[in-house]
């Protein structure tokens, strides 16, 4: 590497693999190659001997326009990925202590944005107008097709088009390798199998080359996929952690993978997400088996008890799956991109996985980065800047999210709970929202940056959603058009019937796909 500022970059190395790794990969290959007539060498080091933490196995809406971007066909990625669709996530007793009412205590964060534009219905429904439906229920349609097991597509759609927005759950491992095999025989990306014992710096503190057990890789530019270890930014360019644990307080995670009952059981087309006593528990269905586990704080339980919260959930017919164990670092970087380096995935920050958080900001920043991606070396420094603007922002916003859920749960069944509900361990950006929000809607001026993550759509979902308390009555004059209201309500109803009459069953619809593959878009 040229230590003169005019140095043009020609040759980036991405250290790790996985998810984050390739997805990176694929980014920066696709973008450079389209963006110069000499694309840039991409370099991908990654370790045969250390197994990738292969958990995420959630997405959310943007993955599909990704895969599209990158050109990857969706039939041939739920074929080799195990995967199915996902229209939602379901909490499930997420709301009040169990066993204090009767029914089922849950909801639907949707994927389809609700009905708020031109004509917005939840402040109808917040004064009573919906005659009993849920929120979800009123201002979609795509609730009902979840709780009847239906695909979100029909056959004739084409690829990444369906009746109801969606994403998908996946086998992780078989997803990296699907990636993994589109950049290198598509993109061009050169895949280097080698463990990395040696990183060199430049005297000015740039990285300049990697040592290897296979020789050495020397680049212009370094991405920094290595996981919770954070190699190049952590290590050896000594950039901080920000610990986020007192505000999100789930550490550890116990993840197992269960059969199921039979080869035509039925798959949820949403992520089942239960409430337990130090945190939740995730369950995903795949084609051929489930992918569960149990997030939760060590500092409001013992290792031994979670595994008995997870194992009870399971039930006895599964006593024999194995569990495996993992230590969360909750939290993210100071700064994302340093010198010649940035950091996508572990290495760049971790919550826990509660809205698909991981591939969402992995996805999100990876892309960024090969958007903002400098052409030469005196460049870095305002594209540095603006990237670890954003990707903080990015960061701090995923977090207020994630922290919601729990700080507006009306649960007090135990110190995990307790302590989530308490001011101080909220953002003081929260808890200004949360309080304008008990006498007004949110709104999109409550979200004023692309790099929100979560949205409008979003939050309204979880609020209301989880009941929570926002109170019209002294603006309810302001909204004289319920009976528009109530008939635009009855028209989402019959509209649900009459798309849920026209889609398949989920299993069997991923069944055809995978037989007769789609139409491409």
């Amino acid at each position: 590497m040229a230590e003169n500022s005019k140095h043009l970059i020609k040759h980036v190395a991405i250290v790790g693999g996985g998810t984050a790794g390739w997805l990176t990969a694929n980014h920066l290959a696709k973008r450079l190659e389209a963006a110069s007539a000499n694309a840039i060498k991409v370099t991908l080091i990654e370790s045969p001997d250390i197994p990738t933490i292969g958990v995420g196995e959630g997405t959310v809406p943007a993955i599909r326009k990704t895969l599209q971007y990158f050109g990857i066909s969706e039939a041939d990625f739920i074929r080799e990925c195990d995967a199915t669709f996902k229209q939602s996530i379901k909490f499930v007793d997420w709301v009040r202590n169990p066993g204090s009412h009767t029914g089922v205590d849950s909801y639907h964060h949707l994927f389809d944005f609700p009905c708020i534009q031109p004509f917005d219905l939840s402040p109808y429904w917040l004064l009573n107008s919906a005659q009993n439906l849920s929120y979800a229920d009123a201002v979609s349609i795509q609730g009902k097709i979840c709780d009847l097991g239906l695909g979100p597509k029909q056959m004739v759609d084409p690829e990444y088009v369906g009746t109801t927005n969606y994403a998908y759950h996946l086998d992780a491992a078989k997803f990296a390798r699907l990636l993994t095999k589109h950049a290198v025989n598509n993109l061009g990306v050169q895949h280097l199998l080698a463990n990395v014992q040696q990183v060199v710096l430049t005297a000015d503190g740039n990285i300049e080359k990697l040592m290897t057990d296979k020789g050495e890789v020397a680049a212009d530019f370094f991405v920094d996929c290595s996981g919770f270890g954070a190699l190049l930014i952590g290590q050896h360019l000594n950039v901080g952690f920000i610990d986020k644990k007192s505000i999100l307080f789930a550490d550890y995670a116990l993840a197992a993978q269960v059969p199921y009952s039979s080869e035509n059981a039925p798959i949820p087309c949403y992520t089942i997400s239960t409430a337990k006593e130090s945190g939740w528990i995730w369950d995903i269905g795949l084609t051929t088996r489930r992918g569960t586990g149990y997030v939760y704080s060590s500092a409001h339980t013992s290792h031994e008890r979670a595994e008995e919260v997870l194992r009870d959930y399971l039930g006895h017919e599964h006593a024999d799956v194995s569990c495996r164990k993992i230590p969360m670092n909750v939290g993210y970087r100071e700064k994302f991109w340093v010198k010649n380096c940035a950091a996508i995935g572990l290495s760049q920050g971790f919550v826990e996985p509660l809205e698909a958080t991981g591939l969402l900001v992995y996805d999100a920043t990876a892309r960024m980065l090969a958007d903002l991606f400098p052409a030469c070396f005196d460049e870095i420094p305002a594209a540095a800047a603006q990237f670890n603007l954003r990707a903080r922002h990015a960061w701090d916003k995923v977090i207020d999210f994630v922290k919601l859920h729990y700080f507006i749960s009306q649960r007090d069944d135990s110190d995990f709970w307790r302590d989530n509900r308490a001011p101080a361990a909220a953002s003081e950006e929260l808890l200004a929202k949360l309080a304008s929000w008990r006498y007004q809607l949110p709104t999109e001026y409550d979200f004023p940056s692309r790099m929100e993550i979560f949205n409008l759509e979003n939050y309204l979902y979880v609020l209301y959603g989880m009941k929570y308390p926002t109170d019209l009555s002294g603006r309810a004059s302001r909204y004289v058009d319920g009976v528009r209201a109530q008939t635009l309500m009855q028209k989402i109803q019959q509209h649900a019937m009459a798309s849920s009459s026209q889609l398949l069953p989920h299993r069997e619809l991923i069944d055809r796909i995978k037989r007769f593959g789609l139409q491409k878009y």
